[in-house]
């Protein structure tokens, strides 16, 4: 007799914290992030992940993000919540050679966006800190030092994705540190620890990002460290596969 039951995907569902490495500000909680990523049986991969920071104005965002087998961008939902007040919302879909996007925000209203690109899309940057680590499969161990990234598509060029949602188009710079043993809250892992070095385009230079990821292929974030004028620490508190 055949099921009525089907399952051909793979979940993981985990939380990351968000806390301050400032001085006086030590460890204090500042924000926090649950995602959840489904792993379809023919490769394609999405992430829903929803993210506060607390920091005034306070920031809250929901995301819905999908790839396909070979990891490129699909489609992606953004809304978005600043200082307690609706700030915009919109839907990106990455073709063969351009991205287009349909959104509303308090700030510019209606607004329909499609941008060229150079082939297909390679990433796109949703600021869930989760996607954060997604970036990293693009990094060719093989060889050594800073690689670029030349073309990412952004939602926003902010720093805390606070503005638009919009498409914004920058570059990515990252280099690999190396194999790691790593505890965090979550447990301890296999770990690749890597570094984004810049973001050329950005209207803003972000500051240093160290990020560590889990070495098993599928690019689960596990800790970050941005130093700067953010000092801010990141880690994996709770992982759940199933």
């Amino acid at each position: 007799m055949t099921s009525i039951l089907q399952r051909d995907h793979r979940s993981v569902r985990g939380t990351i914290r968000y806390t301050s490495n400032k001085p006086d500000r030590l460890g204090q909680e500042r924000g926090r992030e649950y995602f959840m990523i489904n792993l379809h049986s023919d490769g394609r991969r999405t992430c829903i992940a929803h993210c506060e920071i607390d920091d005034r104005p306070s920031v809250m965002r929901d995301i819905t993000y999908s790839i396909d087998e070979n990891w490129y961008p699909l489609d992606c939902f953004v809304r978005l919540t600043v200082n307690d007040r609706f700030m915009g919302s919109g839907w990106f879909r990455f073709g063969p050679d351009f991205g287009e996007c349909e959104t509303w925000t308090a700030v510019e209203g209606r607004v329909s966006q499609r941008m060229e690109t150079k082939g297909r899309l390679r990433t796109f940057q949703n600021h869930a800190i989760q996607c954060d680590a997604w970036h990293l499969r693009l990094y060719d161990r093989s060889r050594k030092g800073v690689q670029t990234v030349e073309e990412m598509l952004l939602s926003s060029p902010d720093h805390r994705g606070a503005t638009g949602p919009l498409y914004f188009r920058a570059g990515l710079c990252m280099d690999y540190v190396g194999e790691e043993k790593l505890t965090v809250g979550a447990g301890t892992f296999d770990a690749l620890h890597f570094k984004f070095v810049s973001a050329p385009g950005l209207p803003i230079e972000h500051p240093p990002y160290d990020i560590w990821c889990t070495a098993d292929g599928d690019f689960i974030f596990l800790k970050g460290v941005i130093g700067g004028y953010m000092q801010t620490y990141y880690e994996l508190a709770e992982l759940v596969r199933g």
